[in-house]
């Protein structure tokens, strides 16, 4: 992210609702994020990696011209969940790679989700497919 996108992320004038001041408290940057994320994906399978490698760098070079704060905020806490989980799976691994087991996606976080959103999900959903068939 440019720093001016930060800083204008921070110095937003609007209230913002608690759960957003909440997931702010726990962000990490997104460039430390960004390097932490291909970091813990060296444990992964090769495909598992590559896919995930290609597909944090097209994110966050998609996200790097955005200029909402609840944008920013949203997608940088998603990334540390994704995270999260990933360093938890690390501490668990079997050997020298990670034995990464997914989870279903609420029906919540669907419905928020724009048809463009959707989508990409669908695709991400058949590129991942493609790699467990190998």
């Amino acid at each position: 992210m440019l720093a001016s996108l930060v800083r204008r992320a921070t110095a937003s004038s609007m209230p913002l609702p608690s759960s957003v001041t909440d997931a702010s408290v726990q962000l990490i940057p997104p460039i430390p994020l960004y390097r932490r994320l291909l970091r813990v994906h060296r444990s992964l399978p090769p495909e598992m990696r590559y896919l995930g490698d290609s597909y944090i760098k097209t994110e966050f070079r998609l996200t790097r011209s955005t200029d909402n704060p609840l944008h920013i905020i949203g997608f940088l806490s998603q990334w540390k969940h994704y995270l999260d989980d990933l360093e938890t799976a690390a501490q668990k691994k079997e050997g020298g790679e990670i034995k990464w087991s997914g989870r279903r996606l609420d029906t919540d976080n669907l419905d928020k989700m724009s048809p463009e959103q959707v989508g990409q999900l669908y695709e991400l959903m058949h590129a991942t497919k493609d790699v467990w068939k190998t």
